[in-house]
């Protein structure tokens, strides 16, 4: 390396074979490993605590980069997914007046049931194995198999 000052006085480096940060770095992503692959489907179920967001960005991202990932993300997704909009409108309707705590009430009951049944499959898949939920909707396969149509 060399070393040199430039005409302002800054001090700078030169080096004959000195590469940029970003040569050399493929443009596709890589697999995932046999860990993160697992850790990123464990992450998609433990999201479900929180709604359908987590598991659906998992699976956009990450679905091409790891099989388990993939299967356990759309597993999860497709769990959450219809909670989530029960959970939100019930939430949206809890301010009417007189009846409004009905609704509250049974979006609690359903998030709970969600963030339960998320857990338990999250500790599941972080072991390594795969997870089927009991009372799956599978409403985004559903949804996927008639816009294929």
């Amino acid at each position: 390396m060399n070393y040199r000052f430039g005409r302002k006085g800054e001090f700078l480096t030169t080096s004959t074979n000195q590469k940029t940060p970003f040569e050399g770095v493929s443009a596709t992503p890589q697999p995932l490993s046999v860990k993160d692959d697992r850790s990123m489907a464990t992450m998609a179920h433990f999201g479900g605590v929180v709604g359908c967001v987590p598991s659906a960005i998992i699976y956009a991202t990450l679905r091409s980069r790891g099989r388990f990932t993939a299967q356990e993300a759309r597993e999860a997704l497709n769990f959450t997914l219809i909670p989530s909009v029960v959970i939100v409108a019930c939430v949206a309707l809890s301010v009417l007046p007189g009846i409004g705590w009905l609704f509250g009430l049974f979006a609690a009951i359903v998030w709970v049931y969600l963030a339960v049944s998320s857990l338990v499959a999250g500790i599941r898949v972080n072991r390594g194995n795969p997870y089927q939920y009991r009372f799956n909707t599978r409403a985004l396969d559903w949804v996927s198999r008639r816009r294929a149509r």
